[in-house]
């Protein structure tokens, strides 16, 4: 999902840049223009099963989830039919199997064109507030035009995709049921962003441990989780509360220089150079490769890193300064990342 990183690409020619922001800000002008406080349909509602210790999710007034909204933001998710030529869909970039992210390195688009930042996670992306690796979106909603429209990606134009979907043979009933209104861009974005709220992780071994089941866990990982939560390792600053994130952007010393500048590329800051959004931990152990770049291939890779505190640069979090672990607590604290993983959730079909 790249949207604001080609615009600010070196590697993108004017003329493109300036036809994807043309086409782009007629997206944003139309979605503006549309009724702000959409009508519920006849409808169940939508039960969202929030997993014990997991604050309830806010969902937009204008997007209430019901059983229709989200079975059709889910048909879309997992069909090719969003992409202008048809080869590439939602999953294709974030599959269940690997906690909603890919395992290469970069994702791959229409026409095989390759971006440059890893996928992340979806993994309870409900709960998220800024969106991207730099937060250049500031609603799920308002994110989904990025990968839709973006030329790395599924490069579709929305008139068109509005026009393809509103000639499918189950499309056009599916929008009306869900949304009462035609199919475009605002029932487009509200159903997939529907979707999504509910793809949500919090049945892993860790969470049935804290959950009671002392036995979910076995001895070394519960050594790894000591270490992960003490001021030795320091994880949990960055990495803490029930998604194991912080929901910042930091700058975790992975470069002197940085080819990809990061949350600066939204903010111009300075002080925002290399500063990228933490990642949850949740299902850790399958959504690799690491880092916003994908550059670190395994956990124990990051920890390493970690360990050696980093390059230095003058961004650089003051919580990355190092430490110091033996053979037997590395592998103890990546055994207790591994625990981290839920097999209910990374078992989801498109069915």
């Amino acid at each position: 999902m790249l949207t604001m990183q080609f615009l600010q690409s070196n590697h993108i020619n004017q003329p493109v840049r300036a036809r994807f922001i043309s086409a782009l800000t007629g997206i944003i002008l139309l979605l503006s223009s549309c009724t702000k406080d959409a009508p519920l349909p006849d409808a169940n509602n939508y039960h969202l099963a929030i997993p014990k210790g997991f604050p309830e999710m806010e969902i937009p007034l204008d997007n209430q989830l019901t059983v229709q909204r989200v079975a059709l933001g889910k048909k879309l998710f997992f069909d090719n039919i969003l992409s202008r030529d048809s080869s590439v869909s939602c999953a294709s970039c974030h599959l269940p199997e690997y906690g909603f992210s890919d395992p290469e390195q970069f994702s791959v688009g229409f026409d095989n064109r390759k971006g440059f930042r890893n996928s992340m996670t979806l993994a309870n992306i409900g709960y998220s507030r800024l969106f991207f690796w730099d937060g250049g979106a500031t609603s799920l909603e308002l994110q989904l035009l990025a990968p839709i429209s973006n030329p790395l990606e599924m490069n579709m134009d929305f008139p068109a995709l509005v026009e393809r979907l509103s000639n499918h043979a189950e499309y056009p009933d599916l929008f009306m049921q869900a949304y009462d209104r035609a199919i475009d861009p605002f029932t487009i974005t509200r159903a997939l962003a529907a979707y999504e709220r509910t793809i949500i992780s919090g049945n892993s071994r860790y969470d049935m441990y804290m959950n009671g089941a002392e036995n979910a866990i076995t001895e070394s990982e519960k050594r790894g989780m000591n270490l992960f939560f003490s001021e030795k390792a320091e994880c949990f600053h960055c990495h803490g509360g029930f998604n194991f994130t912080s929901f910042g952007f930091e700058n975790n010393g992975l470069y002197e220089v940085w080819q990809d500048s990061g949350r600066a590329r939204v903010t111009a800051l300075h002080s925002d150079v290399g500063r990228f959004k933490v990642p949850s931990l949740r299902n850790i152990a399958v959504t690799g490769p690491y880092m916003h770049d994908g550059s670190v291939a395994t956990l124990e890779d990051v920890v390493e890193h970690y360990a050696s505190g980093g390059k230095v640069h003058e961004n650089k979090s003051p919580l990355i300064k190092g430490f110091q672990l033996t053979t037997q607590e590395k592998a103890d604290l990546i055994n207790f990342m591994n625990a981290l993983t839920d097999y209910d959730f990374i078992s989801q079909t498109a069915d």
